[in-house]
């Protein structure tokens, strides 16, 4: 017998797995994470060296598969790297990465869960640098930074808003939905109203080009009139 010959196989745990996360508790949580996936996607579209995702399974460990005790955050987002599709976050095929920041979506059964049980995974196992929670029905909305190893809550600016290093982006609350603003306080746009806001634009230059034109015919009217009453003065009006 040789020494290759008592050394235990290596069993590797799989990598392509479907994400198994349950059905969205309600349509807030769904338009809330529609939201924040489409106006992260609009204001990056150039942009493909980020994954985000809403409600996906994130398989850290062997341990916890064996367990099925999996993780799946409402909203994630990792940077630095392949922006494609996925069937589930699978960390030990992501090269270790973990999200680089997490949007938890509180409700009645989940709360709790969230903002305890949740929030120590994410800052001991995760590593998150960013971790939000959103109630789309009390408007609670909470952040905190990770530094040196533990959670420290992100104080608002004077709107109320809380800025994430991570995206460069500050989270706050719009029309009761929860939106990013950039650092000098704008609302990033959904689709929908990025293409109203276009629409709007090229309609604005289209009335201000017919009243462009319209001011200039006013002006070679009343150009001609007064040559008109030149001319019957006596006056060349080319010689004026």
């Amino acid at each position: 017998m040789t020494a290759l010959d008592i050394i235990p196989e290596v069993t590797c745990p799989p990598t392509d797995l479907w994400s198994d996360e349950p059905p969205l508790e309600s349509d807030l949580h769904l338009q809330q994470i529609i939201i924040l996936l489409s106006c992260l996607e609009l204001l990056w579209r150039e942009r493909s060296d980020y994954y985000a995702s809403g409600n996906l399974t994130i398989y850290y460990n062997a341990e916890q598969l064996k367990k099925r005790d999996f993780c799946g955050p409402d909203f994630f987002v990792v940077l630095d790297t392949e922006k494609r599709p996925r069937k589930s976050w699978v960390v030990w095929r992501e090269q270790g990465k973990y999200p680089d920041v997490i949007v938890e979506i509180l409700s009645d059964s989940t709360a709790n869960i969230d903002r305890n049980n949740k929030k120590i995974l994410y800052q001991n196992t995760f590593r998150t640098p960013n971790y939000f929670w959103f109630d789309p029905n009390s408007l609670e909305l909470q952040g905190f930074r990770l530094i040196e190893g533990q959670y420290q809550a992100i104080s608002p600016n004077d709107q109320g808003y809380l800025w994430s290093e991570q995206l460069g982006l500050y989270l706050g609350i719009f029309d009761r939905k929860l939106r990013y603003f950039t650092a000098n306080g704008q609302l990033v746009p959904t689709p929908q109203e990025a293409e109203l806001q276009q629409r709007q634009a090229k309609e604005q230059a289209i009335l201000e080009k017919e009243q462009a034109l319209l001011e200039k015919e006013r002006e070679r009217q009343a150009k001609e009139k007064l040559a008109q009453k030149l001319r019957e003065l006596g006056i060349d009006p080319d010689t004026i």
